[in-house]
């Protein structure tokens, strides 16, 4: 069956009008005569939207309960049911809601829900904005203050094949939440002072540029392989910088920089390729500083295998679809054997094409500071030693002219030698082939033909030619060890690298995959793994163009171990690469053998405090729930008595005592269930705009008013906040300080931060003050007081009295930072504590975290 086309509308931020561009782009197509449904579409209350959705036939959404709360989901089964040629999905990058049955029965995120329909043949256009790619969370988050917890991974997005950037200007998307288009009135200045500020959007909307040319790139990349195109086209500046392995790579990265600082969305690649022979040896400390450098930089640093360094830098240039090339000038010293023989500099310069060239002086050049260079005999000098071995034996024989056979015979085996040093064998082999004819024919009597009258010259000419062959043999052979010497400090080089990425626990499954790629100069690299239940190999993980699906596609297929194996395309290794493919199997082994270990370290600490959770729960079942429950029965016990008769008074007061012991044990189990829901990270917050003065009424409802004072600025902004969770906070909070002090009124403060210190992350945030003035707890005890099953007469004075099981604090400290607030505690001035909530003022924005 043909896959379905998926056509995304990426926007840069909320209110751009991805979903009215999407809806706009269906109705024309239904126009055109395509079967096309909306699938799901979520308006906010705009009316834009609802019109546009008018006339558009639409499958009703999937209702879920959840935490007393309604939602919609996508109907997949509706709609591969009904399968129409398109449909229209908003919020790709939509979490599904959280509960069991979904879990068990559907998919975690809607963009594989659309996943399923583009498999079953169904053409989706869906809409995503740029905070939600999975690449740039972080960025947005820097950007904006807010972390985005619905996210899609960019291969996901990049696999689409069309990408629609819907762009308006941040003036205009301004005016529109003004205007009470994009959020309702008591939203709209929450959302302009923070999320929607201009710097804000201007960012986002860069960044979103970015991102998409980006894409673009990887399109007219692909468009280049496919019509054979090699030249590289300057689409965006690209500088790669070749890394010689010494001191001097840091100046070339500064300069590369600077460089690039005068162009804007330039990229800063940094090259090393190891060699056993480079110029005064490669520095481990030096890369390892300037690949530090890179990354502080913003670039990448990339370790390239080749025999050739220059022309391993010029493929991966290309490759890379580079502009510039910044390489440091030579250290060796001018002399007529280096002008004879270009450097890797030189060459860089000859060969580089459309590319520009900067060579870079620094402090080592021209110093002379450098390594012998063995290297493998090339085609050039064989071919010299050819010409040698035709002309240098003729040269001897007529310098010599009338000297004795023994005295030209030696200067014959000194030529002979010079040329095996310079062609190695073979030439070596022919020159003393043709010096012994040579000898033969003008000093040999009888001189002038190639008869031998005596045995003595005879043997002479076959030692000489003997042992003109062992030194050649020699020569050759020691250029065979030079080569192989090379290839081991290659690989040493490449071997150290992944020995210090282990160490340093930098790299990942994809880090490595992208090395291997680098190195051997491949296409795609993938990962396979083999399914323990049905034994079929499937794709783990993957990095490059048109990555093999199967293990049969791959051009090369390394055997990790039982379970894994990697998969090349690009070209055929040769025998030489494949032991070090070996190595970075290994490699990868042993990150997947310390992630294992770390998934198994994460899991004994969470059972170890399980296990502690669990023997406090006991403890307290024991002690804390039997005391409500003994005086509950108490009463009971008391009231049921037929033959005692109690007053009004007496009965109220009874009764009284029940429903105090049912209100302690309801609170007492309550915080159990809720330490074990954080325990069980089954908290699934639903964020949004809320006021203090909202949840405030709710959270004091137990506590008697008189008890209470409260002084909230007027017109206090909304807080980003789940108002079921933060109420139950600041219920424990205010139960905690009422109990503790027993004889002082307790007061609730307000206060909103700016510029000042009530911040989050260094983004405004607002605060509520809950103080007391009860004994307080010594400073060296506060994070003491917040741990499960810990209660503040214990962490006080070390006594082990009062009531409760010591989870209040707990639960509301871990309840605030899941809605990424903060929680603390402070010294009361002249006695007591305050605690502070710290919440992030609100981006006008709903989402579940």
């Amino acid at each position: 069956m043909t896959r379905g086309i998926l056509r995304i509308f990426l926007g840069s931020a909320p209110g751009v009008g991805k979903t009215y561009s999407m809806l706009e782009e269906g109705k024309a197509r239904a126009a055109a005569g395509v079967d096309v449904v909306a699938g799901l579409i979520v308006d906010h209350g705009r009316e834009p939207i609802r019109v546009r959705l008018a006339g558009l036939e639409t499958v009703p959404a999937k209702r879920i309960t959840h935490l007393g709360m309604d939602f919609q989901e996508l109907d997949v089964a509706a709609l591969l049911a009904r399968r129409p040629a398109l449909v229209l999905v908003d919020d790709y990058a939509h979490a599904n809601t959280a509960n069991a049955e979904i879990a068990r029965m559907g998919n975690a995120k809607r963009w594989q829900d659309v996943e399923e329909l583009l498999l079953a043949g169904i053409d989706v256009y869906s809409t995503l904005n740029v905070e939600n790619l999975a690449s740039l969370t972080d960025a947005v988050e820097t950007i904006t203050g807010v972390r985005q917890e619905e996210s899609v991974p960019d291969e996901v997005v990049r696999r689409a094949e069309q990408i629609e950037l819907v762009d308006i200007s941040p003036e205009l998307l301004r005016q529109r939440v003004s205007a009470g288009s994009v959020y309702p009135g008591d939203k709209v200045d929450a959302a302009l002072a923070n999320y929607f500020r201009l710097g804000n959007l201007a960012a986002l909307r860069e960044l979103s540029l970015l991102w998409l040319a980006d894409r673009v790139e990887e399109g007219l990349a692909s468009y280049r392989k496919s019509h054979g195109i090699v030249a590289g086209w300057p689409t965006r500046e690209r500088i790669v910088v070749g890394l010689p392995g010494g001191p001097e790579g840091e100046v070339l990265l500064r300069r590369a920089a600077r460089i690039l600082s005068r162009v804007s969305g330039g990229e800063l690649l940094a090259v090393h390729v190891p060699r056993s022979d480079a110029v005064a040896g490669d520095a481990p400390s030096a890369l390892e500083g300037q690949r530090q450098l890179v990354t502080d930089l913003g670039g990448t640093y990339h370790s390239v295998g080749g025999e050739d360094p220059a022309q391993a830098l010029l493929d991966f240039a290309r490759n890379a679809g580079a502009t510039q090339i910044v390489i440091g000038s030579s250290r060796r010293k001018p002399r007529l054997g280096f002008l004879a023989s270009p450097g890797v500099g030189a060459r860089v310069v000859r060969d580089a094409g459309e590319m520009d060239v900067h060579m870079v002086p620094h402090p080592l050049s021209g110093s002379g500071r450098t390594a012998r260079s063995h290297t493998e005999l090339g085609r050039k000098r064989i071919v010299i030693g050819f010409v040698l071995a035709a002309v240098l034996p003729v040269l001897v024989q007529f310098a010599t002219g009338t000297m004795s056979l023994e005295l030209t015979m030696l200067i014959q085996f000194a030529a002979t030698i010079a040329v095996a040093l310079v062609g190695g064998l073979w030439p070596a082999v022919l020159a003393a082939i043709w010096s012994s004819l040579l000898l033969n024919f003008y000093s040999a009597p009888p001189v002038g033909n190639l008869t031998i009258s005596d045995p003595q010259n005879l043997l002479d000419l076959l030692v000489f030619l003997l042992v003109a062959v062992i030194v050649a043999l020699a020569v050759d052979q020691s250029a065979r060890r030079s080569r192989e010497a090379l290839q081991a400090g290659a690989e040493a080089a490449t071997l150290s690298e992944l020995a210090r990425g282990i160490l340093a626990s930098q790299d990942t499954v994809q880090v490595l995959l992208e090395q291997v790629r680098d190195h051997f100069g491949m296409r795609a690299v993938v990962l396979f793994r083999q399914a323990p239940s049905q034994g079929q190999w499937r794709l783990e993980s993957s990095v490059g163009e048109n990555p093999p699906a199967t293990a049969e596609e791959a051009d090369i297929v390394e055997d990790v171990s039982e379970h894994w194996r990697l998969g090349l395309s690009g070209r055929i290794l040769p025998a030489r690469d494949r032991r070090l493919l070996s190595a970075f199997g290994a490699h990868l082994l042993a990150l997947e053998q310390r992630a294992a270990l770390n998934q198994t370290q994460r899991e004994n600490v969470q059972l170890n405090q399980d296990n502690k959770i669990r023997t406090s729960v006991l403890r307290a079942v024991s002690h804390d729930l039997r005391t409500p429950l003994a005086g509950i029965k108490l009463a009971v016990s008391s009231l049921r008595q037929s033959e005692v008769t109690f007053s009004p008074e007496d009965e109220a007061e009874l009764l009284a005592t029940i429903e105090h012991y049912s209100d302690r044990m309801d609170a007492l189990v309550g915080n159990l269930l809720d330490m074990s829901r954080l325990s069980a990270q089954m908290v699934s917050p639903v964020v949004g705009p809320v006021t203090w003065q909202e949840v405030l009424p709710a959270a004091l409802r137990g506590v008697p008013p008189e008890r209470v004072r409260l002084e909230l600025p007027p017109n206090m902004p909304a807080i980003d906040a789940d108002p079921g969770l933060l109420e139950r906070v600041i219920a424990n909070i205010v139960e905690n300080a009422v109990k503790y002090a027993p004889d002082a009124q307790i007061l609730v403060l307000g206060s909103v931060g700016g510029s000042g210190s009530a911040t989050i992350e260094g983004h405004p945030a607002s605060e509520l003050h809950v103080v007391d003035h009860g004994k307080g707890v010594p400073a060296a005890n506060v994070m003491a007081m917040f741990k499960p099953f810990q209660r503040l007469d214990d962490v006080s004075y070390g006594a082990h009295g009062g009531t409760g099981v010591g989870l209040g604090l707990a639960v509301a400290k871990g309840f605030t930072e899941i809605m990424g607030g903060v929680l603390e505690a402070a010294e009361t001035p002249g006695g007591g504590l305050t605690m502070i909530i710290r919440m992030p003022l609100s981006t006008g924005v709903t989402r579940t975290l």
